[in-house]
């Protein structure tokens, strides 16, 4: 059973206290009283309340002074000051001192009854943000990434450098390979981890709209504004803005967002007033920022900004060994999704996913493997649950071509190595195109192209 929330009445008058106790109670709460601020100061440091209900007048020790030792001692509890003085400057000094709210005596009960409610939904609201932040915290954790592969070990090896220090950071890599993964990691692992991680995805929004979602607009800027709207770059005060495929930024944004992250200081948009703000920035793209810079299309000066650091995913293909790791990992999310039983994937299954060049990296292996579960009739996944699927079905791999040598003492080595080199020739040199048609790993490819002295 739930317990009930709790209050703390704190008043040297005992009539008044105990017609507070007995209202209160009769709400609901566990109503405890305290008869001057020094015994609320040891009630508090006892046992946890759920808010304090003080006056401000008291012989021995006062509500303000009170407040101050028990905001000291826990910053959290939230506390409502009464008075019998509708004094705008004890109010003031109250709030400064970290009041929640304050009451004036006689108490209209309508509004007392309300304030506890509305501190009630406060208390709620920043407890399931703090599970959500313990749960995102969890879920962003380097230990939790699937991939023991020498590029993604690389990887998060550097991530682990970067994420405490403040630098700006620049993620490049193919779509699906991980991105907003990796801003993520770098954010919930920083300094900033208790403040707000906002995304914004450029390349979603028209061109019109992305300077109002950026900076916010005040009410009447344009057209449809009915009221005033905090930007991405105010929300993000205290932590870190994800600016996801920065590059389909339009030209004019990007003046505006040079400025900011020079300045750290903005405007609304249809407003005057300039705005500070603290902000880390993370960005992402999945295109070649350099040709763009050399074709006009993205600012040079930008480039250089954001490019503080930078980070590369490795698209999939090239961290095959990465791949029955992940594979694994999906078929159990997506069977317990399912509500399945299915134990792991048949050699012929995983030999399919292995050789597939995957061009939508591990947001396609992702969705690969869930189709499979849904299509699955045995407890293994099979070849032909994934030959049902067009994308990894495809066309039949060409033959391999056959070497016919006039030289009979030819060995088997040499015949391995010509039919390696031929078949990499017929890709144009894509180890990851003749890894497959050979039937092998691009690990192995990789090791018999050294050990044939061949450069990799």
């Amino acid at each position: 059973m739930k317990n009930k929330p709790s209050v703390l009445i704190v008043d040297d008058d005992s009539t008044h206290r105990t017609m507070l106790r007995t209202l209160i109670g009769g709400w609901g709460y566990d109503a405890v009283e305290a008869d001057d601020g020094s015994t609320a100061i040891e009630k508090v440091q006892e046992r946890p309340f759920d808010l304090v209900l003080m006056d401000v007048r008291m012989l021995k020790v006062s509500g303000l002074q009170a407040l101050e030792r028990i905001k000291a001692f826990n910053p959290a509890i939230p506390v409502t000051i009464m008075t019998a003085y509708s004094s705008v400057e004890t109010a003031i000094e109250a709030l400064k001192k970290g009041a929640y709210d304050y009451l004036t005596k006689p108490l209209d009960f309508d509004k007392l009854r309300f304030t506890l409610e509305r501190a009630m939904e406060h208390i709620r609201l920043k407890e399931e943000n703090r599970i959500l932040k313990e749960s995102l915290g969890k879920h962003f954790d380097m230990q939790n990434i699937i991939g023991r592969s020498p590029a993604m070990l690389n990887l998060l090896e550097t991530v682990a450098h970067v994420a405490p220090s403040e630098a700006t950071v620049m993620i490049t890599g193919e779509s699906g390979t991980g991105k907003e993964l990796i801003a993520g990691i770098i954010h919930f692992n920083s300094p900033r981890k208790d403040g707000p991680f906002i995304k914004i995805n450029c390349a979603a929004i028209t061109e019109t709209l992305l300077e109002s979602e950026l900076f916010g607009h005040e009410k009447g800027a344009f057209t449809g504004a009915d009221r005033r709207k905090e930007g991405r770059f105010y929300q993000a005060h205290g932590g870190s803005l994800f600016l996801d495929e920065v590059s389909e930024m339009p030209l004019t944004m990007q003046v505006k967002l040079l400025r900011v992250l020079q300045e750290r200081e903005f405007t609304r948009v249809g407003g005057e007033k300039v705005l500070k703000v603290d902000v880390r920035v993370i960005a992402a793209t999945n295109k070649n920022l350099l040709e763009l810079k050399t074709q006009g299309i993205f600012r040079e000066d930008l480039y250089y900004r954001l490019n503080v650091v930078s980070l590369e995913i490795p698209p999939l293909r090239e961290r095959i060994d990465d791949i029955p790791l992940l594979a694994q990992h999906f078929l159990k999310m997506f069977a317990v999704k399912n509500r399945k039983e299915i134990k792991g994937f048949t050699p012929l299954a995983m030999d399919r996913l292995i050789r597939y060049d995957w061009p939508g990296n591990v947001r396609e292996l992702m969705n690969a493997v869930e189709r499979g579960v849904v299509l699955a009739r045995t407890d293994y996944l099979d070849d032909k649950d994934f030959t049902l699927m067009q994308n990894l079905s495809g066309q039949p791999d060409e033959p391999l071509p056959v070497f016919v040598e006039e030289d009979n003492n030819i060995s088997l080595e040499q015949v391995e190595k010509a039919t390696i080199l031929r078949i990499l020739e017929s890709v144009a040199g894509n180890k990851s195109k003749a890894a497959r048609r050979l039937g092998i790993t691009r690990k192995t490819l990789h090791k018999k192209l050294k050990k044939y002295g061949v450069m990799p």
